[in-house]
């Protein structure tokens, strides 16, 4: 119950470990993000998502201060809202930053969705989601050349290409299969025959 009227909200698991945690807490009280790290166990990026979804969205039910905001001993709701209105960098959220109940919280439905903030990628994460997806792909590659072998014994190239073509479900670069194939050799899962360079034998 919302002191200027009933609302229900419709939030995620994590959403809902957060707000419950201020049903124990006074009105106009704060908890760090620290401690609502703590009390729910979220990881850094999860509790980062769900803090900036209930303070910064379209459904402010929680207001935020910034640790580099100057904390202020007025409790006027004027003050609270200049606390709580995020600086340049708000996708960040500090271990410092504190969080309260928006006791002057208003809304003209009853009944209020409150959407999850998807953070992006950092050029670092990105390059380190492809790096995991190349090596992944590295993986099924060398599993579906020797799969192919293990079972035909002796291809051409071109035959293993299209068998390799035929049981993969993502693109790939024939330089890459290349690659992958050289590799194999080199650890002695086939080999090339020695009558024609274009074709390849299983190692058993």
């Amino acid at each position: 119950m919302f002191p200027k009227g009933k609302k229900e909200l419709y939030v995620s698991l994590f959403q809902t470990a957060v707000l419950l945690l201020f049903n124990s807490v006074d009105i106009g009280c704060c908890l760090s993000s620290s401690e609502i790290s703590e009390r729910t166990g979220l990881t850094q990026n999860d509790l980062n998502t769900t803090l900036l979804s209930l303070s910064m969205g379209k459904v402010k039910v929680l207001l935020r201060q910034a640790a580099s905001t100057p904390s202020s001993s007025s409790s006027s709701t004027e003050e609270a809202d200049k606390q709580a209105k995020p600086t340049t960098a708000t996708k960040e959220i500090s271990k410092d930053d504190k969080f309260s109940f928006n006791k002057d919280f208003t809304y003209k439905l009853v009944r209020i969705k409150i959407t999850s903030i998807q953070l992006k990628e950092t050029v670092e994460e990105q390059q380190k989601t492809t790096d995991g997806v190349f090596q992944d792909r590295q993986y099924q590659i060398d599993a579906a050349i020797v799969r192919i072998m293990k079972t035909r014994k002796k291809l051409t190239h071109a035959l293993l290409m299209s068998d390799i073509l035929s049981q993969l479900k993502f693109q790939f670069k024939p330089a890459d299969v290349k690659k992958r194939i050289e590799s194999l050799i080199e650890r002695e899962y086939i080999e090339r025959d020695t009558t024609n360079a274009n074709t390849y034998t299983y190692l058993a």
